[in-house]
């Protein structure tokens, strides 16, 4: 059945809330110019308390969301985030700041940015951290800052960086804005970096190297150290690109093995919700060369006092207004307090153990062209089924029936029909198995019953949409004219 918008349901005269009695006695008109007040009322809805909870909560329930069932977006998007996170972060103190206030009052804050800050370092190995970027992509875009003002303040006239084609998309995009030329290096068989083509392409041009760890194939780079050799052989930089950190913490960190820089997905490696597109943090680590390149400000203790350094002698200056998303911040210090080294560790375990879980299980049914050290993730192919009609979206279309999101598809672009498969660290093995089971059921559908898989879903609220009329004639708003 259709749901009404909270406009139709509007009646007349109807009331969900009630003001207090106005005691300032100046008229409107005296405060503000006549040209920007109102001649008439705001359309707004008129509907009871009830009405609007019960209009919320009914569409509400007709999206996918993480307390409804699996995600096997995995980090990348909706890993689970405790609660007391956001509990937490509803305490007065730390929503009523204000971004203007002296320093001597907001010393808690100050304090738990400090930590955050020494925390992550001691995760990643590097020598410092800034907090400041709002996003994973907005931590590259200041890591790639760095490595261009690094090699400026030498006098390097340094034109390209490398990165392999199982890339994300950002990188390239980063690199570019920055007037780099972007070099691809395509992956060996086992999808790891083909050190061999990367001895081709390096030479003295090179500025840096960008490289996800594990790579968006979920598979772990060993040969990290002999290309950190080959880059700093030219002066070049080792960035890593965080995205896929949570299958390392507590085992291994970016800069023991030659990363320069390495940014963090505060928003999902640590808590917070990003299904949607946000609010995110991308803070970002380097080695002790690249400290004073830094935005600023970060955060420094002077005895028992906290306070913002701008002494930053190479700053590249502020990447964002004020000191970036606080409560995602205070989201992954809670995280980190909580979980503590061994929790950090098993956060790594627990994801590696359940992505390979599904590899071993599906492997038969929807094959996995790189195999080798799978990580967090894996991506299999639903190529095999294109015999029959099938396509990947038509995969994932299917399983929204059995009440599971949908995998990220087509990506990375070097596996044909790719299904990337993520179950993070915190999904039971009784959610797995009906996850397996499900998926088994699909392939066996796609050959007994394409068509069925094909015109999928058919228990959702919305049944197949025509994608192209979707796209081409987006209609979101509501009129009260149609």
């Amino acid at each position: 059945m259709e749901t009404k918008t909270i406009f139709e349901k509007s009646v007349k005269g109807r009331r969900g809330c009630s003001l207090p009695e106005c005691k300032i006695e100046k008229k409107i008109e005296g405060i503000f110019s006549e040209d920007i007040l109102r001649k008439e009322a705001p359309n707004l809805p008129e509907v009871s308390e009830l009405d609007v909870m019960r209009h919320y909560i009914e569409i509400s329930a007709k999206n996918h969301f993480i307390e409804k069932g699996f995600y096997p977006l995995g980090s990348c998007t909706m890993k689970y985030n405790p609660k007391i996170n956001d509990i937490v972060n509803t305490l007065p103190g730390l929503t009523n700041l204000h971004p203007y206030q002296p320093e001597d009052t907001i010393q808690g804050a100050l304090q738990i940015m400090y930590e955050l800050q020494n925390m992550l370092a001691e995760i990643s190995g590097m020598a410092e951290v800034s907090l400041q970027p709002v996003a994973g992509a907005h931590g590259e875009f200041t890591g790639v800052n760095i490595i261009y003002n690094y090699h400026k303040s030498k006098g390097n006239k340094k034109t390209k960086i490398i990165m392999p084609d199982s890339a994300h998309g950002t990188n390239p995009a980063t690199s570019a804005s920055h007037g780099y030329k972007v070099v691809e290096l395509k992956s060996g068989s086992d999808g790891k970096v083909d050190i061999n083509a990367l001895k081709q392409v390096i030479d003295k041009d090179v500025a840096g190297f960008m490289l996800t760890n594990p790579n968006t194939l979920g598979i772990f780079e060993t040969d990290v150290k002999k290309i950190a050799e080959i880059v700093h052989s030219v002066d070049g930089l080792m960035y890593m690109d965080g995205a896929n950190l949570n299958a390392m913490l507590g085992y291994i960190r970016p800069g023991d093995i030659g990363f320069d820089i390495v940014h963090f997905n505060l928003h999902k490696t640590f808590s917070t919700p990003h299904g949607g597109g946000g609010p995110g943090g991308g803070g970002i680590g380097v080695v002790e060369k690249l400290v004073a390149f830094l935005p600023y400000p970060i955060i420094k203790k002077d005895g028992d006092k906290y306070f913002f350094n701008y002494k930053l002698k190479n700053s590249i200056g502020k990447v964002h207004s004020f000191y970036g998303n606080f409560l995602v911040m205070a989201r992954a210090y809670i995280y980190l307090k909580m979980l503590g080294e061994k929790g950090l560790r098993r956060v790594a375990e627990n994801a590696v153990i359940n992505a390979n879980y599904l590899m071993k299980k599906l492997k038969n049914h929807f094959p996995v062209p790189y195999q080798n050290d799978v990580m967090h993730e894996f991506v299999a192919s639903g190529e095999r089924f294109k015999k029959y009609g099938v396509k990947t979206v038509n995969i994932a279309k299917r399983l929204l029936d059995y009440g599971f999101h949908a995998p990220t598809i087509y990506f990375p672009l070097i596996v044909h029909e790719a299904l990337m498969i993520e179950p993070t660290e915190t999904e039971s093995k009784e959610t797995l198995d009906n996850f397996i089971k499900a998926m088994i059921r699909i392939a066996q559908e796609a050959e007994s019953n394409p068509e069925l898989v094909k015109n999928a879903p058919f228990n959702t609220p919305v049944g197949k949409l025509d994608e192209t009329v979707a796209v081409k004639n987006l209609d979101i708003k509501f009129s009260f004219d149609d």
